[in-house]
């Protein structure tokens, strides 16, 4: 693919194949449907190869922050077109294209709408292959620059019930990206984001080049799975990615905390028990690990194959847990690095870091 001009069969496509590369997290396909089908009304859009980019030209990261149980969480689509004008304020020279954050059910179609709207392309290499918690994770290792000034821009919350805001930061990328979580935990749960701005040659090494056409193709086989059953829905998914079936049971139990603008519990299904900090971080059963975040961990829905996100999860519902191994995706650089690895041992309260390759 160099060039491919977005259709309604490629959105229903990336809904699945998004929020199953979600692992857990990654945004609702609700919200991933409202943002793809506004950007088919607002314009054409095209998926670009990154090689169809001029190195030195300019791009933007889009993003959501938040954690997707809030009960008040908002971000309006018009929200993902302001953070783009936002940009203009942080003296950010204009973009030549747009890449989302990561792979999820809303997440894979970040950027959809501003791209359509101001005939931007969608460049085809987002800062991760899957979804991960927090916004350092996404911004493929430029926090280990001293030199790189993040630039990053936040619009939404309910303006109904006087949430809404808007914000533009520059400064630290740590200390941004904390500001703009704090964004989401005041707007009510969910902020869209724009953030930074880099050269397109970063992205061939630092980024997940193809992920979003992953995405598409993963959503396709399981599509073409559905009047087989749900079984064959799940088993096309990973026969697809590299990955197994883990289990299928009833999911007993659910610890769920919403704070800080994440939420982060364990979920007890079919023999396993898995702990999540937005997205699954761990998969164990009967004292054995079996996966470790970045593998994609994933709960499916047994009566439809249909992709569960951690926020979905409900006491009683019958899932299929899979696991893919991180080595069969498309990562971003944040994904092996210990300093941003170390702080999900804290939340979960597990073993992450001896499971994982570090860089």
């Amino acid at each position: 693919m160099s060039r491919l001009k977005l259709t309604q069969e490629h959105v229903e496509a990336a809904l699945l194949g998004g929020c199953f590369l979600g692992g857990g997290g990654g945004g609702s396909m609700a919200k991933g449907r409202a943002l793809g089908e506004a950007a088919l009304s607002a314009g054409p859009l095209e998926l670009v190869s990154l090689d169809e980019i001029d190195p030195e030209a300019v791009v933007v990261t889009c993003s959501a922050v938040g954690a997707p149980a809030s009960k008040e969480a908002m971000a309006k689509p018009e929200a993902a077109m302001r953070v783009i004008e936002l940009m203009a304020k942080l003296d950010v020279s204009p973009p030549a294209g747009l890449i989302t954050n990561e792979n999820g059910g809303g997440s894979t179609f970040n950027g959809w709408l501003p791209a359509a709207m101001s005939g931007l392309p969608l460049i085809d290499a987002p800062c991760n292959g899957r979804a991960h918690p927090t916004g350092v994770m996404g911004s493929m290792a430029l926090h280990r620059d001293n030199r790189y000034v993040s630039k990053q821009t936040a619009a939404g919350g309910n303006p109904e019930t006087g949430r809404y805001l808007e914000a533009a930061f520059s400064g630290p990328m740590e200390a941004v990206a904390a500001l703009v979580r704090q964004c989401a935990v005041q707007a009510g749960g969910l902020v869209a984001v724009a953030r930074n701005p880099v050269k397109a040659h970063y992205l061939k090494e630092h980024a997940a080049p193809g992920a979003v056409m992953l995405a598409i193709e993963t959503g396709t086989k399981m599509l073409e799975a559905r009047s087989r059953g749900a079984e064959a829905v799940v088993q096309a998914a990973v026969g697809f990615l590299g990955g197994r079936v883990v289990t299928a049971g009833t999911v007993d139990a659910i610890d769920l905390i919403t704070e800080g603008g994440f939420d982060h519990g364990v979920v007890s299904a079919g023999g396993c028990e898995l702990a999540f900090w937005n997205e699954f971080m761990t998969l164990d059963r009967g004292g054995e690990r079996l996966g470790t975040f970045p593998d994609l961990i994933m709960t499916t829905d047994a009566e439809t194959g249909l992709p569960v996100t951690t926020a979905e999860l409900a006491k009683g519902r019958r899932v299929f847990v899979t696991l893919v191994p991180a080595d069969r995706i498309p990562l971003g650089a944040g994904m092996f690095c210990r300093e941003l690895l170390e702080p999900i041992e804290k939340v979960v309260g597990r073993d992450v870091l001896p499971y994982v390759t570090l860089k």
